[in-house]
């Protein structure tokens, strides 16, 4: 399989694989920017894509930036169809300030198989041993 990408300007970097048997790919900034603590910010890739039909594509966070600086990435999907710049949305958790270059690595992508599901309403629904257990039901330990 082939996953296309434009380079939207001067900045953009085609996303890559550090490790041939990485199952993520690596997406750059375009752009300089300051993640003020506690804030959180669309980053520009300067890239859009071409995915197949049939799949799409999901942001993940780096585990350096958030055990070094609590960077968090705020989900995000890239659908087949979607062919605009590809923005990563950021949070930064961490007590500091974190300065971003153009060029650095700021999340990572997975490209998923599409499952098409037809949506319906029901009136019931069949019991499970969780049933509507949630939010640290299943305990600490």
């Amino acid at each position: 399989m082939k996953l296309k990408f434009q380079l939207l300007n001067a900045n953009a970097k085609l996303p890559s694989f550090a490790h041939e048997d990485d199952a993520a790919f690596d997406i750059y900034s375009s752009e300089s920017v300051i993640l003020k603590k506690k804030e959180f910010k669309a980053i520009e890739t300067g890239i859009a894509s071409e995915i197949p039909v049939g799949f799409y594509v999901s942001f993940e966070g780096r585990s350096g930036l958030a055990v070094r600086n609590g960077i968090a990435v705020l989900g995000g999907i890239i659908d087949a169809g979607y062919r605009g710049e590809w923005k990563v949305i950021l949070i930064n958790l961490g007590s500091e300030n974190l300065k971003i270059e153009k060029g650095d690595r700021i999340a990572q992508g997975i490209i998923h198989k599409l499952e098409k599901v037809k949506i319906s309403e029901s009136k019931s629904l069949s019991s499970s041993e969780r049933g509507i257990n949630g939010f640290g039901s299943t305990g600490k330990k």
